[in-house]
């Protein structure tokens, strides 16, 4: 069972939605902000992104490269308009789609609903070479649900490769509980997907995904591994996902229909996060150029889940 597709949304060029929170941008900056890692760009972070009110407008990474050049992830993809490269993206906050496209409904399947949310960058609490700490505002239609606080970095792991260290801070700013939920929660199975999620290219032959002990879509959708390998044929991606009690969430994991990885934290159930209630999420990442066997993965994995927690 595969994700809903979208119809291709074609974006207003003249349309600016964040016109009234440019102010805080630390000057001389542009939109997009480059992560460099053993003195080269390996990524480029676009934080207040323009895009069409049914893409979820939220920011993203995006290219996203090895060491070596090669581009690991995909913008927009026809096949799904919303992956926007790797993001953070949750398909139902209490009602609200900060996914993208349609939302399933129980009863009715995928269903165009005016239910968009949108991430608005609020402020950089830190920013340097090799990544940030910024605020971010959960809103839908100007009334801020949840405040997010994020860090990413990048830091090179050997001369082949390097991990993108994506942490966020998710908080209920409203007087009541929010409930996080997703397409299995509302009825479809297996689509547990939103959270945390990187959307790679595709290549001439899909990806090989495997764990420490299964290999395959079929085997690993779902599966809490610590660790889970995504590799083509000229680059690698090792995540390795825990929450700040070493809980390991189901990995959503497509590889033959298109390939994406993310980590989803409401797979079979809602999540419900009471007022002042915070859901904190790590994904470390490895980029890798070649293409890795598990053994090879797996000393990868390791070191990965040997760092310390992200303060």
């Amino acid at each position: 069972m595969t994700e809903p597709r979208t119809d291709t949304v074609h974006v207003d060029p003249h349309a600016d939605p964040h016109a009234d929170s440019r102010a805080d941008a630390p000057a001389g900056t542009d939109e997009t902000v480059a992560l460099r890692c053993g003195g080269r760009t390996v990524a480029h972070y676009e934080h207040r992104p323009r895009l069409a009110e049914r893409e979820s407008p939220r920011p993203y990474l995006h290219p996203v490269r090895t060491l070596g050049g090669t581009v690991v992830t995909e913008l927009r993809p026809a096949d799904h308009v919303h992956h926007l490269g790797v993001s953070m993206a949750v398909p139902d906050v209490s009602g609200t789609n900060f996914w993208g496209g349609r939302t399933f409904v129980r009863g009715r399947g995928p269903t165009e609903l005016d239910n968009h949310g949108r991430q608005r960058h609020l402020a950089w609490l830190h920013r340097g070479e090799d990544g940030f700490t910024e605020e971010l505002a959960w809103e839908r239609d100007g009334t801020r649900l949840l405040t997010e606080r994020r860090t990413v970095t990048a830091r090179t792991l050997d001369d082949t490769c390097w991990a993108l260290d994506f942490t966020t801070e998710l908080t209920n700013v409203r007087a009541e509980t929010l409930s996080i939920g997703s397409p299995a929660t509302n009825g479809r199975p297996g689509a547990g997907y939103g959270g945390f999620f990187w959307r790679p290219p595709i290549g001439p032959r899909p990806p090989e995904v495997f764990t420490a002990d299964a290999t395959g879509e079929e085997a690993v959708h779902g599966s809490p591994a610590p660790w889970l390998a995504m590799a083509s044929d000229t680059w690698t991606l090792v995540f390795a996902c825990a929450d700040a009690a070493g809980r390991h969430d189901p990995w959503f994991v497509r590889a033959a229909e298109y390939p994406g990885v993310g980590s989803a934290p409401a797979w079979d159930r809602r999540l419900p996060l009471p007022p002042g209630g915070r859901l904190v999420r790590r994904v470390v990442t490895a980029v890798v150029d070649g293409r890795l066997d598990r053994a090879a993965a797996a000393r990868i994995a390791a070191r990965l889940t040997g760092e310390e927690t992200t303060p």
